[in-house]
């Protein structure tokens, strides 16, 4: 191995340098304000999400360890997207008076979790996989727990970290068995011994149970409601379509080379996880009046839909996930950067606290519109497409009662995003949330969210690109 050999990690050496220029900037600041922090970080994390985007080589490191494909490649482009347009809805609500002299760290506990999920999608044995997974995890409850004058925050931190614990000590212990069975831990070298004995079959389950908790889906599920509402809202964003898009990336990966022995198994258990999670993520859903909690379990939902690409286990499901990631970082932070502008001026979180926020403040109201249009899959904005090509995914291995299932449940999801949108446009109120004007920062995350929406929705070409990455795979 060369020093050329090292850029294959340029986005994790890129993430690195950018950490240690933001730590660089907290000491040399002394103590004057640090709201200047902010913004020099949005500047740098966008070149560095531009950057991107430039053509690489491809190859691996360590013995095969570290593996970077042009798929993976996307993912962690998907990934930093979206932490880019999170860091911009981020700003305002760093910027009062308790946070903005915790401005750095509040920004490199967000870099140091995406460093790891970006180790973690590279991941070519289990050992990488493993740590990445858990520098991915442990800054997050740091994150949760980051609003120190809110109980309900620290409860938040202290959910997610005995979860996840929990759930990582029972993925660890199927990979034991993993190697184990197989003696050993490198992607490629499991999966041609992987014959399907019981105690492997047993070592699946352990690892999908893991998985399950990181994905949010059920019924692994629980915790989410409780800590998306308890954390702040940027936060909860970022647990949402960034950490969740990160899991079914890798879980994805693993599934299609790790286990593609055991897909008669797999397929089984995976069927029964989508119509659970599809099915509770929406009843539960109907019946929120927090729209974090609403929000939660609409994130549930959205990950049994994932799931229908995983199941599809072709390369067709491989970019009708990377695909609807991408479209659901756009939806979501829609969605999600509304209930943040809202809650930072006014801390009102209520559906019922929206009732004729279309009089008010018609521009949010359009923009929490599409964006929930989009969740709920409505054409022509990209959430259509995105689920369409999910259902494909799906019906292209004969599961034809499953996406029929699954539209089912997309109409019931119809519903309750529409109850929302019926209480910003046709409830009116007395006591209406009264106008405001964002920041410039959540303006132009708004910005950037609608144009994604509507953009991915008319290209449809950007699909099939991203189907021609998977091939390499």
């Amino acid at each position: 191995m060369n020093i050329e050999n090292l850029f294959l990690m340029r986005h994790e050496l890129l993430l690195i340098a950018f950490a240690m220029v933001v730590l660089f900037l907290e000491v040399s600041w002394g103590t004057k304000s640090k709201t200047p922090i902010i913004n020099i970080s949005i500047i740098l994390f966008g070149i560095i999400t531009l950057i991107g985007f430039v053509p690489a080589e491809t190859g691996s490191l360590f013995g095969g360890s570290f593996v970077l494909d042009n798929i993976r490649i996307m993912m962690k482009n998907v990934l930093n997207i979206g932490v880019f347009i999170i860091l911009l809805q981020a700003s305002y609500w760093l910027r009062t008076d308790d946070l903005k002299t915790r401005i750095s760290e509040f920004v490199i506990l967000m870099i140091s979790t995406l460093i790891g999920m970006n180790f973690m999608i590279s991941s070519g044995d289990f050992l990488m996989f493993y740590l990445g997974l858990e520098l991915a995890t442990i800054p997050i409850a740091a994150l949760a727990a980051y609003d120190r004058l809110r109980n309900r925050s620290g409860e938040a931190g202290i959910k997610l970290i005995l979860m996840s614990a929990l759930s990582s000590g029972i993925l660890l212990y199927g990979l034991s068995m993993i190697y184990g069975t197989t003696g050993s831990i490198y992607f490629d070298e499991v999966a041609t011994r992987i014959s399907g004995n019981g105690l492997q079959t047993m070592a699946f389950l352990f690892f999908f149970a893991g998985m399950g908790f990181k994905i949010a889906i059920v019924p692994f599920h629980l915790w989410t409601a409780d800590v998306y509402e308890g954390a702040p809202v940027s936060v909860t964003s970022y647990l949402s379509v960034i950490s969740k898009g990160a899991a079914i990336f890798i879980f994805t990966i693993v599934m299609f080379t790790v286990f593609k022995n055991l897909a008669a198994i797999w397929h089984n258990v995976l069927y029964a996880s989508i119509l659970l999670t599809i099915t509770v993520g929406n009843l539960f859903a109907l019946r929120q009046q927090n729209l974090k909690r609403f929000l939660a379990f609409s994130s549930i939902s959205q990950a049994g839909f994932l799931l229908l690409g995983v199941i599809g286990g072709n390369q067709m499901g491989m970019a009708s996930i990377v695909f609807y990631v991408l479209v659901y970082i756009f939806s979501n932070l829609a969605a999600f950067g509304v209930v943040g502008a809202i809650s930072n001026i006014t801390g009102k979180e209520n559906i019922d606290d929206y009732n004729g926020l279309y009089h008010t403040n018609p521009k949010l109201s359009l923009v929490m519109l599409i964006g929930l249009f989009s969740l709920a899959g409505i054409p022509p904005v990209a959430g259509f497409f995105g689920k369409f090509f999910l259902f494909m995914a799906a019906a292209e291995k004969g599961l034809y009662i499953l996406v029929l299932l699954a539209v089912i449940n997309t109409i019931i999801s119809l519903y309750y995003y529409l109850l929302v949108v019926r209480a910003m446009f046709l409830v009116k109120s007395d006591t209406a949330i009264p106008h405001f004007k964002n920041d410039t920062t959540t303006r132009i995350s708004l910005l950037l969210c609608v144009a994604g929406i509507f953009v991915l929705g008319l290209a449809s070409f950007f699909f099939e690109y991203i189907r021609e990455l998977s091939f390499g795979m």
